[in-house]
């Protein structure tokens, strides 16, 4: 392992933190620990952020040649690293390695997607004026600093979605990976784009414990964009905050994801995505599904069938290629799992599958009938509880799939597409999946909520220019004729 895995990156220099604090980083497998970290304090955040204004201010000058040629090495040299990567993701998050293989995927992806961007940053868009002899030009700034606040459950995809657009954008970053999932969230992103020739302190990346730091990465003076994935609760927070000091947020928060399956929905098709839409990561994805709605026509064997398959999911050490359920991250969430599952069964709801716990595995929960306003159908579980509620007529699902405070991601199922795209276009949610899972990323395309959820998107046009400011610039090429 590299000796760079527990420091922090502050202006081109790996050291530990100037904190008191030292944080045990745990395989959430079995309790091992990867590494221990000392953490940083808020004289580390100061000097992280004030290094990557300096820095700004000179990559900001920089070519689209050499962003280009820094994010493409940077891409190589993430593929080289293949196999270690996915092996320390298995490792720190306890994802499967079909979870990992496809986060990697994915972290590829935001590169080459970055890359694509940069020519955007150097092209303005320019458009005539109502004004006689006047002509518009609208130019794309760096927005300046990036302060990025990560969760644990995909720590590789998650930097990289943030630092590759501000890398191409002409932007610096402090980075803050959760400290559950560290290694793979920070220092391998800040390892990659030192060796591919980012100038110091464009990239920063510092770890700390929130009751010893507080709101110190949001409310300092140096960050634009604050960009945060987390929960609503905590969302809401960082809001206010940066509406207090004018910053701009960029928010992914919480989901409570609907799988609507229509009266005339290909079974096969639906059962087959519904397992992987409950179980990827074990259920810790906020696109996951949480709720299934399931015309009265298909409900008992769409049951019995997702029951069955969830059963036969392959759990236990996430080190084995064939294991596609591994453990929870922590206690708390194992914890909160089965007190749901709990809860459920006192809300009245039908029991068809019972998980059980073993070691930090949560097996699969199958509850049928769940009322649609239960807390087991209200809340974000974050876990392999699959709620199924059975409708009549399409009109009902579609008012209770928007019964939640949420709008992250859906799903619906029809052999008709353009009712499909009707029944989708209605869900309010930011995506919207027809015949496909609720778990979809794509680099090209927006990423994010409605409600509750979020603000903001990450990929796609949309979410490249979170991290960059328009000017309007106007030139008048004959002198203008004035009404006084």
């Amino acid at each position: 392992m590299s000796e760079h895995y527990n420091k922090q990156y502050i202006n081109g220099v790996w050291r530990d933190g100037a904190s008191e604090t030292i944080y045990d980083n745990v395989n959430p497998y079995n309790n091992e620990v990867v590494t221990r970290i000392k953490l940083a304090n808020r004289d580390d955040i100061d000097e992280a952020y004030t290094a990557a204004k300096k820095a700004q201010k000179v990559w900001a000058t920089s070519t689209a040649e050499e962003r280009k040629q820094v994010l493409g090495r940077a891409m190589t040299l993430l593929q080289e690293r293949k196999d270690e990567i996915i092996g320390l993701m298995v490792k720190e998050t306890g994802g499967s390695y079909t979870k990992s293989i496809g986060e990697f995927m994915a972290s590829v992806g935001s590169l080459m997607a970055a890359i694509n961007y940069v020519d955007a940053m150097f092209a303005p868009h320019v458009f005539p004026s109502p004004i006689p002899g006047k002509e518009n030009h609208v130019y794309r700034f760096p927005a300046g600093v990036i302060g990025t606040i990560n969760g644990f459950n995909f720590p590789l995809y998650m930097a990289m979605r943030v630092v590759a657009p501000a890398i191409a954008a002409g932007d610096a970053v402090v980075l803050k990976p959760d400290s559950q999932t560290y290694i793979t969230g920070g220092p391998i992103v800040a390892e990659i784009f030192e060796q591919a020739g980012l100038p110091k302190g464009v990239l920063n990346v510092v770890g700390y414990d929130i009751a010893e730091v507080g709101d110190y990465m949001i409310e300092h003076p140096v960050p634009r964009v604050i960009s945060f994935t987390g929960s609503t609760g905590v969302g809401r927070h960082i809001g206010e905050l940066c509406g207090k000091h004018l910053k701009r947020a960029s928010l992914e928060l919480g989901g409570n994801n609907p799988f609507v399956v229509l009266e005339d929905a290909d079974l096969d098709q639906a059962v087959n995505a519904a397992v992987f839409s409950k179980l990827l990561n074990s259920g810790q994805v906020c696109i996951c599904t949480n709720r299934f709605f399931v015309h009265r026509k298909h409900y008992d064997t769409f049951v019995t069938r997702l029951a069955e398959r969830l059963q036969q999911v392959p759990f236990g050490d996430p080190t084995d290629p064939k294991v596609i359920v591994g453990p929870l991250i922590n206690e708390k969430q194992i914890e909160k799992v089965l007190g749901l599952a709990e809860l459920a069964k006192q809300e009245g709801a039908r029991l068809v599958l019972e998980g059980q716990r073993i070691g930090n595995i949560v097996t699969p929960f199958v509850f049928a009938d769940v009322r649609p306003d239960s807390k087991l159908a209200q809340t974000e579980i974050f876990g392999p509880i699959a709620s199924i509620i059975p409708f009549d007529i399409e009109e009902e699902a579609l008012a209770w799939a928007n019964d939640t405070e949420y709008g992250l991601s859906s799903a619906v199922f029809t052999t008709n597409s353009e009712q499909g795209m009707a029944f989708a276009r209605a869900i309010e949610s930011g995506m919207t999946h027809v015949n496909d899972t609720t778990i979809n990323m794509d680099m090209n395309a927006p990423f994010g909520g409605e409600k509750s959820s979020g603000i903001g998107h990450y990929g796609g046009e949309l979410g490249f220019e979170e991290f960059t400011t328009s000017k309007w610039v106007s030139v008048q090429k004959e002198p203008r004729v004035f009404p006084f």
